[in-house]
């Protein structure tokens, strides 16, 4: 037993800190019959070096008392989530200052520059940094994938059947019939999936990315081909059935704008049916960060839903109008397809040769090598 004195001195923290935590109830220390002085077990300890530990990484005291409660019950997987979180945002956070850094360089560039200064182009650059943050930040699930879990192996694997399943007040879905659709998003799934794997064609011990990996079966796929794979969504539903279906694999939770690794990290990074869900800005926020964790001779794998260039875009909404498919037009106002095109010349012009094979309609595999 140790009076507050003692236990602040022994954790290096202030009797006033161990006093707040107290007042927020993370910690609620016996107090002496006769007097009323709190007295600090060795297990009040362990829970104040346990907090401290939490607030050294910036969580919030919300996440802390949730964390705690999550040690209370030996719940080590809820534990790792609420930390993999704070570890995303303080990537996002990383990843910001890096793009802040490189901006104020290209500025001091610019004042270097012989003859007068432009002021223009310093707003032009500080007004690009501004679209590009709020890109990064904007990104939420509108989709709730959390809820999607349950069913999603089934969804992929309807070949144009949909379920016809709506979330009630709750965010839950509540039938399992099925009925033909008009517009459905996973025609050729696995044939586009296999695809993927056979033009990474990882060496055994390679390591890989899968960005929104949902339920994991592209990364699924790499790891039986020998890869070292970690697999990522925003999710924790889907990584959960992930985990199951997959206990060998690496998953952590993360997305697109800030993934959570160091630079040069992976072999080679790939996606499926995700990348369609970012906005024409934050789609080249991702590549830059798929570059950004990839080895020098890194390659890029992406699968998912594109037109080919805008003529076939505008095509494609002009007979959706004509026909009346009301699904195919909420797609394409809730989603952003890309440009097949524009991702390629893109990507070669950061010095990637490129390939790509087309599965249906809008359906493809891209496959980005680096040159050098």
């Amino acid at each position: 037993m140790m009076n507050i004195k003692e236990a602040a001195s022994r954790l290096g923290i202030s009797a006033r800190a161990i006093r707040f935590y107290e007042e927020k109830g993370l910690i609620l220390p016996a107090k002496q019959s006769s007097n009323g002085y709190r007295t600090y077990t060795e297990n009040d300890i362990w829970r104040l070096q346990t907090i401290a530990a939490l607030r050294e990484i910036g969580m919030s005291l919300q996440d802390i008392t949730h964390a705690l409660g999550e040690i209370d019950q030996g719940n080590q997987q809820r534990l790792e989530e609420y930390l993999e979180l704070q570890q995303a945002v303080m990537y996002a956070q990383w990843i910001e200052l890096k793009r802040m850094m490189e901006t104020t360089q290209r500025m001091i560039d610019l004042n270097r520059q012989d003859g007068p200064l432009d002021v223009s182009h310093l707003h032009d650059l500080a007004d690009s940094a501004r679209r590009l943050r709020e890109a990064r930040q904007n990104w939420h699930d509108r989709w709730n994938y959390d809820t999607q879990a349950a069913i999603h192996d089934q969804r992929v694997q309807a070949e144009g059947r949909v379920s016809t399943e709506h979330p009630n007040s709750e965010g839950r879905y509540h039938s399992n019939d099925t009925v033909q659709s008009s517009f459905y998003l996973y025609h050729n799934y696995d044939e586009a999936l296999e695809q993927t794997a056979h033009w990474i064609s990882p060496a055994l011990g390679e390591k890989g990315l899968d960005i929104g990996t949902g339920t994991g079966n592209l990364a699924g796929k790499l790891l039986q081909h020998g890869a070292d794979m970690t697999a990522i969504d925003q999710s924790r539903e889907m990584l959960r059935r992930c985990r199951t279906k997959y206990p060998e694999m690496h998953v952590k939770l993360g997305n697109f704008l800030a993934l959570p690794f160091a630079d040069h990290s992976f072999d080679f990074v790939v996606s499926s049916f995700a990348f369609h869900h970012l906005s024409p800005d934050q789609q080249i926020l991702a590549l830059q960060e798929m570059q950004r964790v990839l080895t020098s001779r890194g390659r890029i794998g992406l699968t998912d839903l594109m037109f080919v260039d805008a003529a076939h875009r505008e095509s494609y909404i002009r007979q959706a109008e004509t026909t009346g498919h009301q699904e195919q037009l909420n797609a394409l106002r809730e989603r952003h397809f890309p440009l097949l095109g524009e991702l390629c010349s893109w990507l070669e012009q950061q010095g990637y040769v490129t390939k790509h094979v087309r599965h249906n309609e809008l359906l493809h595999t891209l496959l980005a090598v680096p040159l050098r």
